[in-house]
Formats: C-alpha cells, sequence, structure tokens
C-alpha cells in the first residue's frame, strides 16, 4: 500500500491510503438517494398564524389534481403542480414513478405517449430547437390534447376536440426536440428574496481565482440603459428556472399553470390553443374571486401557488448519511478545495423582508444564481431571456441527497455522470465549458476522496 498526499493546485488534501495493484481497487460511487425522512415539504419557521392559512390553502390547490371544467388544455403537459413536484415531499421534483404516462389516456383522451416518456423516467416537458422554417424556436410544445376526453359533464367533454399532438417522432429524428425536468421549490420564497446586490457582490468575490480557471458567470438580464435586466423595464435580476429565466414565483406560477396544465389566468389570460371546439370554459380560466370574503379565498390559484412556494422551508441535510460525518466533513472540505463552491456557493442572505420568516436569513442553496457556459455536451440551443443555448443557472444543490434525476433533462440517475457531464470542450457553435478545470479536479482526486464528496452531496 501506498501513502499518497494530493496536492490540488498546491493545496495539500488529506492523506489517503491507495491500495497497491495486488489488492482490490476502491471505486467511487453514487449510493443512491438518501434513505429516512423527506427532510423536506414543511413550511418555513416563524410563520404567524395568518401566514401558515396561505402557505395551508396554497399547498391544497398544490395538490389539486385540475380537469377540463377548470381549463386544462386544450395543450398540456399534466393535470397537477404536485405531479411534476413531489419527490421528495409535495413542492421537490420528478417522482419515481411518472404520471404523465397515465395522463395520456385518462377518460378516452386520444394521445399517445412520446418514446421519451417512460414509467420510471423523469417528468419531462418538451421543447423545439427550431421552427419549421429555420428560426430558433424553443418554446414548449405540450404533449398531450384534450381532445376526445371526457370526464362526464358537459362543461368537461372534449369529443368534439379534434387537435393533434405535435409530432415529437418526427422532430426527434430531426434532433430538434430538448428536454427539462422539474426544478424543486423548496426553499424558494428565501431565493426571492436575495438582494440583486448580494448577487453581483458573490460575482465578483474571488475574481482572479475564478478567472484562472475560466469561470465567469452572469446574471440573467437584458440590456437597457447600459444595465442589464430579464423583467421588463424594472432593471432586476431573474433567477428561477432551469436558465434563470423568471423573475419571481408569482411569474413562475402563472406560467406554469398556463404552459404545463393549458390553463388561462390573470397573468397569461390567452389560450395557448384557440381552437373553439376544444374551448371548453370562459377564459381566463382562473381569476381572483372579487365576491369572496376572506383574503386567502379571494386569491387566485397562482397567487395560492406563488404563497405555498413562498412560505416552504428550504431542505434539511444529514449530519450523517450517507456514509457517516467524518465523510461528510471531508468532502465538504475537498468540494470548497477544488473549487465547486466558486459556482455552488453555500451560503447567500437575503435582504429585509415583510415576512419576519423570510427576513436577514441565511439561504444555503450552494448556488451564485448566474448563468455559466456549459459547453456543447449540455447545450440545448435554446435562448431564454439573454441567456444562450449553452448556458444554465448553477442549479441550487440543497435537496439534492433525495433527487431521482440529474441535469436540465434528467439524462441521468448518477451523480458521478452528472458531475462528469459538466465537462465538454468547445467547438464551433459553442464555448468550452466553464467547469472544465473544475471537474478535472475531480477526476484527479483518489477514489476515497471521491467518495466522500459524493456521500457530502448526498448530505445535502
Amino acid at each position: 500500500m501506498t501513502n499518497l498526499k494530493l496536492l490540488i493546485a498546491g493545496v495539500p488534501l488529506v492523506t489517503v491510503i491507495m491500495v497497491g495493484a495486488a489488492g482490490a481497487q476502491f471505486l467511487a460511487r453514487d449510493p443512491g438517494v438518501r434513505g429516512g425522512g423527506p427532510g423536506a415539504g414543511a413550511h418555513l419557521a416563524g410563520l404567524t398564524a395568518s401566514q401558515r392559512v396561505f402557505f395551508d390553502v396554497g399547498r391544497d390547490e398544490f395538490r389539486e389534481v385540475d380537469g377540463l371544467g377548470e381549463g386544462l388544455g386544450p395543450r398540456f403537459n399534466l393535470d397537477s403542480c404536485v405531479g411534476c413536484h413531489s419527490q421528495p415531499a409535495v413542492g421537490g421534483t420528478s417522482p419515481a414513478l411518472n404520471p404523465q404516462v397515465a395522463v395520456a389516456t385518462a377518460f378516452g383522451a386520444r394521445n399517445t405517449v412520446p418514446p421519451f416518456i417512460t414509467n420510471d423516467g423523469p417528468v419531462r416537458e418538451a421543447r423545439f430547437k427550431r421552427k419549421a422554417d429555420g428560426t430558433p424556436d424553443g418554446g414548449v410544445h405540450g404533449l398531450f390534447v384534450i381532445s376526445g376526453r371526457n370526464e362526464g359533464t358537459p362543461d368537461a367533454d372534449a369529443s368534439g376536440c379534434t387537435i393533434r399532438q405535435p409530432n415529437f417522432e418526427r422532430q426527434l429524428a430531426n434532433d430538434n426536440v430538448i428536454f427539462r425536468i422539474p426544478t424543486p421549490m423548496f426553499g424558494a420564497g428565501l431565493i426571492e428574496q436575495i438582494p440583486d446586490a448580494a448577487i453581483v457582490a458573490n460575482q465578483r468575490a474571488n475574481a482572479s481565482v475564478k478567472a484562472s480557471l475560466g469561470i465567469v458567470g452572469r446574471p440573467n438580464r437584458i440590456r437597457i440603459t447600459g444595465e442589464a435586466n430579464n423583467n421588463g423595464n424594472d432593471g432586476t435580476i431573474a433567477r428561477f428556472g432551469w436558465k434563470a429565466q423568471n423573475k419571481s414565483l408569482l411569474l413562475f406560477s402563472g406560467e406554469a399553470y398556463n404552459v404545463e396544465m393549458g390553463i388561462t389566468n390573470e397573468l397569461f389570460q390567452t389560450e395557448r390553443d384557440e381552437t373553439p371546439a376544444c374551448q371548453l370554459v370562459t377564459t381566463p380560466n382562473n381569476v381572483t374571486n372579487t365576491d369572496s370574503t376572506t383574503g386567502a379565498e379571494a386569491i387566485s390559484a397562482i397567487e395560492r401557488f406563488a404563497f405555498f412556494m413562498r412560505f416552504l422551508g428550504p431542505p434539511y441535510p444529514s449530519p450523517n448519511m450517507p456514509g457517516g460525518a467524518a465523510s461528510i466533513d471531508r468532502g465538504r472540505t475537498t468540494f470548497g478545495v477544488i473549487g465547486c463552491a466558486l459556482c455552488h456557493t453555500p451560503t447567500l442572505y437575503t435582504g429585509a423582508s415583510t415576512v419576519q420568516a423570510l427576513d436577514t436569513k441565511p439561504v444555503n442553496l450552494f448556488s451564485d444564481l448566474l448563468l455559466h457556459n456549459m459547453g456543447p455536451g449540455l447545450a440545448d440551443e435554446v435562448s431564454q431571456g439573454e441567456a444562450l443555448g449553452d448556458e444554465f443557472r448553477t442549479s441550487p444543490l440543497w435537496g439534492l441527497g433525495k433527487r431521482l434525476f440529474f441535469l436540465h433533462d434528467g439524462r441521468t440517475s448518477d451523480l458521478i455522470v452528472a458531475i462528469r457531464a459538466h465537462k465538454s470542450a468547445g467547438n464551433a457553435q459553442f464555448k468550452a465549458s466553464e467547469a472544465n478545470a473544475i471537474v478535472d479536479r475531480f477526476n484527479a482526486l483518489p477514489e476515497p476522496q471521491k467518495q466522500d464528496l459524493v456521500n457530502f452531496l448526498r448530505s445535502l
């Protein structure tokens, strides 16, 4: 056996024992979804009784399955929020059993299940890279239609609707489809309250180290009067979604209600498919109930969704699972030393808030909320706001220990595969990934240190 002290960029890591060629070789592996309770799904600590009411009403709405009478469709991906966001608890991400398979033909609907939707695969939405004329697309194309669906009441009978699903087989053959999986919403209200100044200050921190490693990063903004923003004309930084394309939880809610379920609302009042025979209820489908006598009853569904997510507590890490506390502590150190924390910032802080539970609180999200070039290997060729086809928001890592699927398209369930997928050389279309140097450092680690790092990530 040989003692080896690894140097990463001149920094000594812990001494490890490597087994000689005559012995069995240890290889790091992803231990998989962490055992134990969900460690997430509860409301923020410190909410008032009134705020708890809004959280509970929002959670009930989030769980509700919507049908044709509520405005489902005409094109949609699923019929509830919880269907996409249920692992490991309500508000999470894609579950082990994909509900999209069953919803395709529910109530006699005339849909076929696309080949990229499977029982044990992730919930997915599909976007096309290009339109038929070759110009950029990037929009969500609903997987399913309501045609033929009959739930048994006059306002829930789409037997007269004859629209059809997109031809996914043809688009797949043309390499024109990319996928997105649901992002978890735990602690989203804390993320919403991080000041722009904190994001920018963190962006500028360790500038020389980042530059030496090829790490840049920038907020998702649109240029106006010399200053960038992604929210119309207010000059602020967007932060939700795979490309940080949504500014606020209310915007996130309204868009999802319309795009994922086809239910129009006060933010998105126009149907995405206006075929007359497929319009069964009034538009917009869901709005504020101005006749209600209580605030929680009056607000529309998207406001309820937003309150639920805003008051949803962050996920809690495990101090000793998997691998034990000592392994997790070593992995946390290695995470910082090799440079993962330069993008996956362990902690930012909220600013002042009218909600005491959100006011000047630590946010242990492990993200800088910035866009980074991820190279051709992860590029999806879709632009959103200022985010280009190879740029993605640094994915927050809190709650990672309970996730089943990784990367924006859910292509793998193996955390080590996901880490290595962050590396790719540039080509004629896209720059090299900003993560290349860090992935090289990860790959250079002795296997026991890789295991400690993976155990740390799975403890989050």
